[in-house]
């Protein structure tokens, strides 16, 4: 049991090809080939470290509210997303 050898690998061609029909293989391959570079380029993107746009409203921010003023007055922190309204 060992690799495919080239006429394993022409009796499957020809068994997609009678299973398929001929004229639905190209799209087939086509489209197999933009679904490998999609997935590729989103796997670099996972890899990257992220990157923040200010200018892209879809992403939202945490960041904490500030600390009170007066000692004695004591209030709780809640993160607050950027561009949220206020009210």
């Amino acid at each position: 049991m060992g690799s495919l050898s080239p006429t394993h690998w022409l009796i499957v061609v020809l068994v997609f090809a009678l299973f398929f029909g001929a004229k639905r293989l190209p799209d087939a391959a086509r489209s197999l080939g933009r679904s490998m570079r999609i997935f590729k380029t989103e796997v670099q993107e996972m890899h990257e470290p992220a990157k923040t746009d200010s200018t892209d409203p879809g992403t939202a921010t945490v960041r904490q509210l500030p600390a009170p003023e007066k000692p004695g007055q004591v209030s709780e922190a809640k993160p607050v997303l950027r561009d949220s309204v206020r009210a």
